[in-house]
């Protein structure tokens, strides 16, 4: 006879997946608690809505606990009532949007930023704000300060005096290029959005975040209390040098490097506000920006997003001024 204390099943809104839920939950010898999963929970799909057991009831949505009167405050969720992403019209931005407009606990506020909102490229992120009325589009170039100011001033009016609680710095570029072929132009181009866009995006939205987080009740640091994350990459880590052989990107690399030293400086600058900041590698994801064959490719944008999401709802002070990769693994600098 299977004795376990926990199990959480995967896929569970139907066939085998709720069988077993049925079945596990049943057992008079059965496991304390049972976390069924599935992507919407609250969908027609979802035939199981909560599974009880002796102890526990859990439901889990995208892969991420929402509730469980067993674990209880073991479980953390990101609970931000104002989130803003740059470059949110493609690839990791996109599905940043998509999913946090999925959750069952979404902000109140998504800005979703892209330099043409009004462009095709847009399509998708338009479709999206279209169904969802907490999704506000905000066009801003991150290379371009008088926009930038124009972005925070728009957002700062929306949020009718309220602070903002998580900036997630996700716009950048990628040029290919070698050591022997890298141009000036090209290094300066990806310079200047990898690192000056998320420095001049940060500073402008700073007086929000102080006051997002002056007003919270929450001690310490998290990012539902006020929180700037920095998208990076393993490229730009000095020690692993990651891919290599596949490909010098040198701009892109330098500027992921040069990415992590900011948000060191802002981590520390920013801590008697009780700003956490963080640089945040999401693995190597193939995405518009990112070409790449699927065999090195490990992770989908969605189950990439997926993971880091879980990953800022476990983040607290200690975790300042941290290189963490989606699943929240210290990365050396």
């Amino acid at each position: 006879m299977l004795s376990v204390h926990s199990i959480l099943v995967m896929g569970s809104n139907g066939g085998i997946g709720l069988k077993l839920v049925w079945q596990l939950a049943g057992e008079s010898n059965g496991p304390e608690c049972v976390f069924a999963t599935c992507w919407a929970p609250e969908g027609p799909q979802a035939h199981v809505k909560v599974v009880v057991c002796k102890k526990g009831i859990a439901l889990e949505a995208a892969g991420i606990l929402l509730s469980s009167q067993e674990t209880g405050d073991n479980i953390k969720m990101l609970n931000a009532r104002s989130v803003l992403v740059t470059g949110s019209n493609r690839g990791i931005g996109l599905e940043l949007v998509r999913q946090l407009v999925g959750q069952s606990k979404k902000p109140e506020w998504i800005f979703a930023t892209c330099r043409d909102p009004k462009g095709p490229r847009a399509q998708d992120l338009k479709n999206l704000a279209d169904k969802h009325q907490s999704v506000k589009i905000i066009p801003m170039d991150t290379n371009d300060p008088s926009s930038v100011k124009a972005a925070a001033a728009q957002v700062t009016e929306k949020l009718q005096g309220a602070g903002l609680n998580l900036l997630i710095n996700n716009a950048g570029i990628v040029k290919p290029g070698c050591l022997e072929s890298e141009t000036a132009e090209d290094m300066s181009e990806v310079y200047k959005t990898n690192v000056i866009g998320p420095m001049i995006v940060s500073q402008a939205f700073l007086p929000l975040l102080r006051k997002a987080s002056q007003e919270s009740p929450q001690k310490g640091m998290s990012c539902s209390k006020a929180a700037i994350v920095n998208m990076s990459s393993e490229a730009g880590s000095i020690t692993n040098l990651l891919v290599f052989d596949l490909g010098h990107v040198l701009g892109y690399r330098c500027s992921k490097a040069a990415l992590n030293m900011l948000t060191r400086c802002q981590s520390r600058g920013w801590a008697k506000d009780e700003i956490l900041c963080i640089a945040l590698h999401p693995g190597i994801v193939k995405t518009d920006m990112i070409q790449v064959d699927q065999g090195q490719a490990p992770l989908t944008v969605d189950d990439s997003v997926q993971a880091m999401l879980k990953t800022l709802g476990h983040l607290s002070e200690k975790d300042s001024g941290t290189f963490l990769n989606w699943e929240g693994e210290t990365l050396p600098w």
